[in-house]
C-alpha cells in the first residue's frame, strides 16, 4: 500500500471514531460530569473493586471441622490462610472434610490464597488437585473446580502488560526523546516512557514517566495511539499507549540509573532521523493530524453504576468544544 493510501486509510478510522466520540458525548457527557466522584471519596469497599465485584459474603452455617472461607456470587469460596491458618499436620484432613462438604452445598470453584509464611499448604493442596492460578510478591492463589457436569469457568489471570510512552511537544516545536541506557536497539530515540503501575491510569503513568526519566513536569493533551503485541515479557501480551504531553518546565534531568541520554529534538529533524524508529514517526505524524484537524482524543473521568468505582473514558472530540466542557468544570 502506497504512502498516500495509507494516509487515507488511517484518516477514515479517525473520521470513524471521531464520529462515535462525538455521539458518545452527546449521549453521555452529562452523566459522565454528574457521576464523577474523586477517589479519595470512594469507601475502601468501592475502591477495592475485586471484593465488591465478587460480592463475598461470609459462611456462617459452615461446621466447625472444616474451612469456613467466603463465598461469592458465582457459587464459589475463597478460603485466606491468613485468616483461617492450620498448621501443616491438621492441614490433610481439614482440606478433605472441607473438599466433602462443599461438594455436598455443590460449590463450584474452591480457591486458596496462601500467605508465603503458610507455603506448607501448598503440597497438600497440590496433592488434593488444585492447580496454580497466579502468584505475587508475598501469596499464590490456588484453585479447585469441583462439578463434574459443567466446564471449568475459571478466568484467565491478567495476561497484558500496559506500558505508556509520553510525546512531550515544547513551544519550540522540539520533542522530548531519550536514549536508554539498556536498549534494544542500541543509540536509538525514543519517547521517555515505561509500564503503568497497579492502579495507575494510563495519562498518571505517562506524566509520572516523563518525570521520573527527564525531571520534565506536564499536563494532558492527548491520547495518541494504541500498539497491541503479543510474546512480550513473562509470556505477556503488551499494550503501548501513546500519550500527548504539554511540557510545564524545560530543565533537563536525567535519570541516571535508566537513561543514557536525552534531548530537545526539533520535529522536522525527529521525522527523519536515521535512529528514530518508524513507529516512533508515526506517533509524532498522528500527533500534527490532531493538531492539524482540531480534534483530540479525551480523558472524562466517570463512575461505574453498579460498582461504584471511578473509572477514566476515552473518546475522540474537537479541540473547542472540549476546551469549552473544561472550562466549563474547571479540568479538561
Amino acid at each position: 500500500m502506497s504512502p498516500g493510501a495509507k494516509s487515507l486509510c488511517s484518516w477514515q478510522i479517525v473520521k470513524s471514531v471521531y464520529r462515535t466520540g462525538i455521539s458518545l458525548n452527546r449521549q453521555y457527557s452529562a452523566t459522565l460530569i454528574n457521576c464523577k466522584v474523586p477517589i479519595q471519596n470512594l469507601s475502601h469497599t468501592q475502591r477495592n473493586s475485586s471484593s465488591y465485584f465478587h460480592k463475598y459474603q461470609s459462611i456462617m452455617d459452615a461446621p466447625p471441622e472444616v474451612f469456613k472461607g467466603l463465598l461469592d456470587r458465582f457459587n464459589g469460596v475463597t478460603v485466606d490462610s491468613h485468616k483461617e491458618f492450620e498448621d501443616a499436620e491438621n492441614f490433610p484432613e481439614k482440606l478433605e472434610k472441607s473438599l466433602q462438604y462443599w461438594k455436598a452445598q455443590k460449590r463450584r470453584a474452591i480457591w486458596f490464597s496462601v500467605k508465603t509464611e503458610h507455603s506448607s499448604w501448598v503440597p497438600h493442596l497440590t496433592k488434593a488437585g488444585f492447580e496454580f492460578h497466579h502468584a505475587k510478591q508475598g501469596y499464590v492463589v490456588l484453585f479447585r473446580w469441583l462439578p463434574e457436569d459443567e466446564y471449568e469457568n475459571i478466568p484467565a489471570y491478567a495476561h497484558t502488560m500496559l506500558g505508556v510512552g509520553g510525546l512531550v511537544v515544547n513551544e519550540n516545536n522540539e520533542v522530548l526523546v531519550v536514549c536508554e541506557r539498556f536498549s534494544l536497539i542500541p543509540n536509538s530515540w525514543k519517547l521517555p516512557g515505561g509500564y503503568a503501575e497497579p492502579q495507575e491510569n494510563i495519562i498518571d503513568a505517562a506524566i509520572r514517566e516523563v518525570r521520573e526519566e527527564t525531571g520534565i513536569e506536564c499536563e494532558f493533551n492527548t491520547v495518541i495511539s494504541l500498539r497491541h503485541a503479543h510474546g512480550g515479557i513473562f509470556g505477556c501480551s503488551d499494550i503501548y499507549c501513546v500519550v500527548a504531553l504539554t511540557p510545564k518546565s524545560s530543565d533537563l534531568r536525567r535519570c541516571e540509573r535508566e537513561i543514557a541520554k536525552l534531548q530537545w529534538m526539533p520535529i522536522a529533524e525527529y521525522l527523519e532521523h536515521p535512529n528514530v524508529h518508524e513507529t516512533n514517526r508515526h506517533f509524532m505524524r498522528c500527533f500534527l493530524d490532531y493538531k492539524e484537524r482540531g480534534i483530540r482524543f479525551t480523558c472524562e473521568m466517570g463512575k461505574h453504576q453498579v460498582l461504584k468505582k471511578e473509572y477514566c473514558l476515552y473518546y475522540m472530540k474537537p479541540i473547542a468544544k472540549d476546551q469549552d466542557t473544561s472550562e466549563q468544570r474547571g479540568e479538561l
